[in-house]
C-alpha cells in the first residue's frame, strides 16, 4: 500500500500547481473582473458647443416681375410675332394690329396743325399792322383789341394742333405691341384676325421675369415673436453675415443648388390664418424653379451658443410622456434625467435642460437601462459617419449616428 501513496502525492501537487497557475492567468491586472450580468451601456459626453438654429417653412415661387399685355388702342391683330412659351426681350415687337386707321389719323393731325401754323403767321402779321394803326388812331380801339384775340386764338390753336399730332403719334405706335419686360412669354390668347380693344379685361398675353425669382413662404406670428422674445433673453444671437441666407428644398426632397437671401417680412399679420409672409429672392439662371412650384425654404433664426445636442436614439419617453434619458455617474449606476427639448436638428434633439456638461450619456443599450442599475460603459461609435459628441463629443467620444426623425 505505501507504493500507491507515494504515487498519488505527486499527483495532487502537480493538480494544485495547475489550479495556480490558471488562477494568475485569468486575473485581469487591473483587478477583479466585471460583476457577472452587468449590462454594457455605449456612452458619449455631453459637450455643449454653438448651434446654429433654422426653421423649415412652406412656400410657392413667385415671378420677380409679371406683365400682362394688353392693347391700349383698339383694331385687328395682324400678326404674332413671338413663340409662345419663348424668351422675349424688353422692347421686342410681340403684335401688330393693323395700323391703317392710326396712320390716317396721324396724316390728318398734322395736316390740322398745318392750317393752324398758317392761320398762325396771318394772324401774326395782321396784328402787327393794327398795333400800329390804333396809336396814330386810324382804327378804332375796339378793331385793334379784335386782332389781338385773333391771335391769340391762332396761337392756342396750334398747341392744339401740336397735341393732336401727339396723340395721333402715340396712338399709332400703340398698334404695334412691345414687351414691356424681359422674361419668358405665355401662351397667346388670340391670333391673327382676331379684334380686339384698347384696355380690354384679357390679357392678349403674359410675360414672367424668372431670373431671379420669388419664394414666398409664411411664418406663425406666434413662432416670430418666441424667437425675438429668445434673442431678447439672450438665449439666442443673431447669426452675422448669414442672418439673411435661405436654402431651398425642391418638391421632390432634393436641394437647390443655389443659395438665396430674405428680402423681406411683411409688416401686418393675417387675420384669417396669423401668419406673416415672408420673400425670399433666388438666382435661377437656369430656369429650374418655375412660377407656382411649392418649395421649403431653409431660413436662418439666429445661434445658441451653449447649445447641447444628443442622438434622438438617446431620449425616451416616460409614461406622462416627456423626454427623459440615462446618464452614468461616478458610481457606475444609472440615473433617469427628465429633459425639455427644443426642436430637431437634423437626427439630434435640442436640449434646453436635464443635462450637464462632461455627463456620460447613454445612446446605446437605452431599452436594458434601468434607474440605479450599475453597468459597464464604452464609448459609443455611430455606424456609418465620425463622431462628433453631444453637441460635439469629448477626445475619444463618438458622435450620434443618423436616426430617424422622432414625433415632437
Amino acid at each position: 500500500m505505501r507504493p500507491h501513496a507515494s504515487f498519488r502525492l505527486p499527483l495532487l501537487a502537480a493538480a494544485v500547481a495547475a489550479t495556480v497557475l490558471l488562477s494568475a492567468c485569468g486575473s485581469p491586472p487591473g483587478g477583479p473582473p466585471p460583476e457577472e450580468g452587468m449590462p454594457e451601456m455605449g456612452v458619449l459626453s455631453v459637450k455643449p458647443q454653438p448651434v446654429t438654429l433654422t426653421t423649415e417653412l412652406p412656400g410657392r415661387t413667385v415671378p420677380y416681375l409679371i406683365a400682362e399685355v394688353r392693347p391700349q388702342v383698339g383694331g385687328i391683330v395682324q400678326s404674332r410675332q413671338f413663340t409662345e412659351g419663348g424668351d422675349v426681350k424688353a422692347g421686342q415687337t410681340l403684335y401688330q394690329i393693323d395700323p391703317a386707321t392710326y396712320r390716317a389719323s396721324y396724316a390728318s393731325a398734322q395736316a390740322t396743325l398745318a392750317k393752324a401754323q398758317a392761320n398762325l403767321r396771318t394772324a401774326r402779321l395782321k396784328a402787327e399792322r393794327y398795333t400800329e394803326l390804333v396809336q396814330i388812331k386810324a382804327i378804332s380801339q375796339q378793331d385793334g383789341d379784335d386782332t389781338a384775340a385773333a391771335l391769340g386764338q391762332a396761337e392756342a390753336d396750334v398747341a392744339a394742333g401740336k397735341a393732336s399730332v401727339e396723340t395721333a403719334r402715340i396712338n399709332l405706335a400703340f398698334a404695334r405691341l412691345d414687351a414691356p419686360i424681359s422674361g419668358r412669354i405665355g401662351r397667346s390668347s388670340v391670333t391673327p384676325g382676331a379684334l380686339v380693344t384698347a384696355n380690354q379685361a384679357t390679357a392678349l398675353t403674359t410675360i414672367q421675369q424668372l431670373d431671379p425669382i420669388y419664394i414666398d413662404v409664411t411664418q406663425p406670428s406666434a413662432a416670430l415673436l418666441r424667437l425675438k422674445q429668445a434673442m431678447a433673453r439672450g438665449e439666442l444671437e443673431k447669426a452675422g453675415d448669414d442672418a439673411a441666407k435661405v436654402s431651398l428644398l425642391l418638391e421632390d426632397g432634393s436641394t437647390y443648388p443655389l443659395q438665396g437671401h430674405l428680402a423681406f417680412s411683411d409688416v401686418t399679420v393675417d387675420q384669417n390664418t396669423g401668419s406673416i409672409t415672408l420673400r425670399a429672392v433666388f438666382p435661377n439662371p437656369n430656369a429650374e424653379l418655375l412660377p407656382g412650384m411649392y418649395v421649403r425654404a431653409v431660413l436662418q433664426e439666429g445661434i445658441k451658443e451653449q447649445g447641447v445636442l444628443v442622438p434622438q436614439q438617446a431620449v425616451s419617453r416616460n409614461g406622462a410622456g416627456k423626454p427623459t434619458a440615462f446618464v452614468v455617474g461616478a458610481d457606475h449606476k444609472l440615473h433617469l434625467r427628465v429633459l425639455e427639448t427644443d426642436r430637431e436638428v437634423g437626427d439630434q434633439w435640442l436640449v434646453r435642460s436635464g443635462l450637464k456638461a462632461g455627463e456620460q450619456l447613454v445612446v446605446e443599450g437605452v431599452s436594458h437601462a434601468r434607474d440605479g442599475i450599475k453597468v459597464k460603459t464604452v464609448p459609443w461609435q455611430p455606424k456609418g459617419r465620425p463622431a462628433a459628441g453631444a453637441g460635439s463629443a469629448a477626445a475619444g467620444t463618438p458622435s450620434a449616428p443618423t436616426a430617424p426623425r422622432a414625433a415632437n
